[in-house]
C-alpha cells in the first residue's frame, strides 16, 4: 500500500446506505454463471458484506471470506451476518497487497469498486492470482466516473465530478479504472481475461430520493468532504453548492443518473 493512499469515501452512514444496496444482482450479476455449490470464495473489499452473503448462498455448503481494511466494517459486517442467519460466511480485516491465505487457497476471488482505490492495482491483482487456484478466477467490477451521465446538466454536479476524481486522484486512486482493469489483468499475468460492461441507473422519484439524499451529505459529512479540504481542492462553501445541486437534482422530475461499469473475469 503506498503512504498516500486512503480510502475517499469513509463509512459515514451517508456511505453505507448506498453500500448496502450492493447485491450480487446489482453488481455482479457478470460472474454469476461461474458460482457453483461447494465453491471457495474469497471476497476483498467486502464493506458491509451484501454481496457476500449473497455469495454464501450461492456456493453453500462452501464458506465465503470476506476481506476488509477497515475493522470497525468487518465487525458491522460480522453483526450483519448474525442478524441475516448467514453461517457460512467470515470477515476478517486484511490487506489486499498480502492476503494472509496460501497460494492457490480459492476457486474464485471477487472485488467489487476497489481497484478504483488503491494505488498500484496491478500489484492488488497480482496477488489475487496468487491466491486463486489454477483454473480458478478473478472477477472485478469498478465504475468508470470519467463516463458518468446526468441530467439536467447542473453546473453543481459538473463541479462534483471535478471533485470527485480530483479527491480520488490525491488520496492514490484511479478514478477511470473501469475501462483500464483490462489492461490491468493482463499486467498482473492473466493471459485469459474476458471484459464486459454494465450500467446503474437512477432516475425514478424513489431512486433519486435514495442516491441524491446520499450524495447530499456524503460531500459534506463523510470523509470526501474532510479529504476535499484537506487537498486543497474544495471549500466549505463549494461542498455546499455541491451539496444542493444534489438536492435540486433529486427534486427534479426529470432528473437522471447513469454509472457505467467495466467488468473483468480473469482466468488462472
Amino acid at each position: 500500500m503506498d503512504v498516500h493512499e486512503r480510502y475517499t469515501h469513509g463509512h459515514h452512514e451517508s456511505v453505507l446506505r448506498s453500500h448496502e444496496w450492493r447485491t450480487l444482482d446489482n453488481s455482479g450479476a457478470y460472474f454469476t454463471h461461474l458460482l457453483r455449490p461447494g465453491m471457495s470464495v474469497l471476497d476483498v473489499g467486502s464493506g458491509p458484506g451484501t454481496i457476500s452473503f449473497d455469495l454464501a448462498q450461492r456456493v453453500a455448503p462452501a464458506t465465503v471470506v470476506g476481506v476488509d481494511g477497515n475493522a470497525a466494517i468487518v465487525e458491522h459486517a460480522e453483526r450483519s451476518a448474525r442478524e441475516r442467519g448467514v453461517s457460512n460466511v467470515r470477515f476478517e480485516v486484511g490487506d489486499a497487497y498480502r492476503l494472509d491465505f496460501p497460494d492457490a487457497s480459492f476457486d474464485l476471488v471477487h472485488a467489487h469498486q476497489l481497484l478504483q482505490h488503491v494505488s498500484d492495482p496491478v500489484a492488488v491483482l497480482k496477488e489475487f492470482r496468487r491466491v486463486v487456484k489454477p483454473g480458478g478466477h478473478v472477477v472485478a467490477r469498478d465504475v468508470d466516473w470519467g463516463g458518468t451521465m446526468w441530467a439536467p446538466l447542473l453546473p453543481g454536479l459538473a463541479e462534483w465530478m471535478r471533485v470527485n476524481q480530483a479527491v480520488q486522484r490525491a488520496n492514490g486512486g484511479e478514478p477511470f479504472a473501469g475501462r483500464l482493469l483490462r489492461g490491468w489483468a493482463l499486467d498482473a499475468g492473466f493471459d485469459e481475461v474476458h471484459s464486459s460492461a454494465s450500467v446503474w441507473c437512477f432516475a425514478s422519484t424513489e431512486e433519486r430520493q435514495w442516491w441524491g439524499d446520499s450524495w447530499s451529505v456524503r460531500v459534506t459529512e463523510s470523509d470526501f468532504g474532510r479529504h476535499s479540504k484537506d487537498a486543497g481542492i474544495a471549500s466549505d462553501v463549494d461542498l455546499a453548492s455541491i451539496a444542493e445541486a444534489w438536492r435540486e437534482w433529486t427534486r427534479t422530475p426529470s432528473g437522471w443518473y447513469a454509472m457505467p461499469h467495466g467488468e473483468i473475469i480473469a482466468r488462472r
